[in-house]
């Protein structure tokens, strides 16, 4: 019997229809296997859990985190069970605590720093800092006080990890933000990457929520750059914004120039992922996710996006096979992944290059040719998912002068101001400046990238106010 076919949704391509759920429920109930895989503490865990820090006099664990966060004070205020203070100490260094304690690296960053690692049991720090921002969103501990809104008007293209926190940062010190998002929901690869089971969508809309809270203002549906919107850079300028932040990230993924590359069910992890979390949400289908029960899968590539596309293919029940070129050592995957993905009985093929797609008769991909180190191989599969890297799409820069990329389409930034583009007044960051990183590196140089705004804005507000 033929396979139903499946329509892929391209998550750099903005669908109206996206964020409306078929039904008032998710998918859960049929499909335990995507339920959370981050387990929450309890009160009383999370505090026995915070007891075991040492409050190191030279804190590793923060100078392991690329953002800085003063972790050692807010796991002391949650030990005394200080909520509140806890995180209003998280809220100086981060605009997105759950997300990070989910999806960060934290065995390569706070607590791959942490002393107690050295005995094979550091704190806890992301599962803390999660179990804090989960527990502001169910209690609503959270009011800030916010300045008015008066320092300047900044425009954010773009609602990503690097969007969200200039945003946040910004509109925390008095700006007027309004953020530019070309999907119906706002989020990014948040929303339309993650998995589920890594990063639930309800979570990334309560970190949203808070953003909002901030004063910021968000416009959906809105590609900047593209004919449909009529939105430009210089039309935003026109509009009185004092400044623009490009926090596109890198929504192309790069393809495989092989032969055979074309066949149907040769497909990108990005699309695949995309359709899954929609299927989830309710907003597709079961049968617009392009793969079946018991299918045999290829994922190539070798790092978290090829993780989250092997486990996702796991759940959906296909045997899974990842095939990366190079050594299990040199993978870009992080560490904890992988050994998820093998636990849940993802097979993997080391140093292993594919050379053509086969064909049957019917179009479709129905074996992988491989050199690999016994020689040539042919490996028959149903299916192929690339995960191979991505690159930044071109729309915004193509329709604005004065903005300089390098030879694969990175946008060039400056030092002073932090992360000014060759267009005075547009800044970027993110993926879209530092090439595909993780959520946090994003936040870090977002970070900056929003103190240089601030200054470049009060420069311009004190020339105008000279007569300049």
């Amino acid at each position: 019997m033929p396979r139903l076919s499946a329509t892929l949704i391209h998550p750099h391509i903005a669908y109206p229809y996206i964020s409306h759920r078929m039904n008032d429920t998710t998918q859960y109930e049929e499909n335990p296997r995507f339920e959370e895989v981050n387990k929450m503490y309890t009160l009383r865990e999370a505090i026995d859990e915070a007891k075991r820090c040492l409050n190191c006099r030279v804190p590793q664990c923060r100078k392991g985190c690329p953002i800085e966060n003063n972790i050692p004070d807010f796991i002391h205020q949650l030990s005394m069970g200080n909520m509140g203070q806890a995180l209003s100490v998280l809220n100086e260094r981060t605009n997105l605590p759950a997300i990070c304690g989910r999806v960060c690296p934290h065995e390569n960053q706070c607590e791959g720093h942490c002393v107690l690692g050295k005995k094979g049991k550091p704190v806890r720090v992301g599962k803390l800092e999660s179990f804090l921002a989960q527990f502001d969103a169910d209690m609503h501990l959270t009011h800030e006080r916010i300045p008015s809104k008066d320092r300047g008007r900044v425009a954010v293209i773009g609602s990503g990890p690097a969007g969200l926190t200039v945003a946040g940062d910004l509109a925390r010190q008095g700006f007027n933000v309004v953020i530019f998002e070309g999907q119906e929901e706002a989020g990014g690869v948040l929303m339309y990457g993650i998995p589920e089971y890594r990063l639930p969508k309800a979570v990334v809309r309560k970190e949203i929520e808070r953003i909002e809270q901030l004063g910021v203002r968000f416009v959906h549906n809105c590609l900047v750059g593209s004919p449909e919107s009529g939105v430009t850079v210089d039309s935003l300028f026109a509009d009185g914004f004092d400044a623009i932040f490009m926090g596109t990230g890198t929504a192309l993924p790069r393809q495989l120039k092989l032969p055979g590359a074309t066949l149907k069910r040769v497909t990108q992890s990005t699309d695949f992922l995309h359709n899954v979390n929609a299927w989830i949400e309710g907003a597709l289908p079961r049968e617009m996710v392009p793969l079946r029960d018991g299918e045999h899968v290829a994922v190539i590539g070798g790092g978290n996006v090829a993780m989250d596309a092997a486990r996702t293919a796991r759940r959906l029940g296909a045997d899974v096979t990842v095939i990366y070129r190079r050594t299990q050592a040199e993978m870009t995957a992080i560490q904890s992944e992988y050994d998820e993905a093998v636990k849940e009985g993802v097979h993997f093929m080391w140093q292993s290059e594919s050379q053509a797609f086969i064909g049957n008769e019917r179009g479709r991909v129905c074996a992988i040719r491989l050199a690999t180190p016994e020689g040539e191989r042919t490996v028959p599969f149903d299916r192929v998912f690339l995960a191979i890297g991505s690159r930044p799409a071109s729309r915004i820069v193509s329709t604005t002068t004065g903005i300089e990329v390098d030879e694969k389409g990175y946008v060039k930034v400056g030092e002073r101001p932090y992360g000014m583009t060759t267009r005075r007044g547009v800044f970027a960051g993110g993926d879209v400046v530092h090439r595909p990183q993780t959520v946090v590196l994003a936040m870090k140089a977002a970070k900056d990238v929003a103190v240089g705004i601030a200054q470049y804005v009060d420069a311009i507000k004190l020339l105008e106010a000279c007569g300049e």
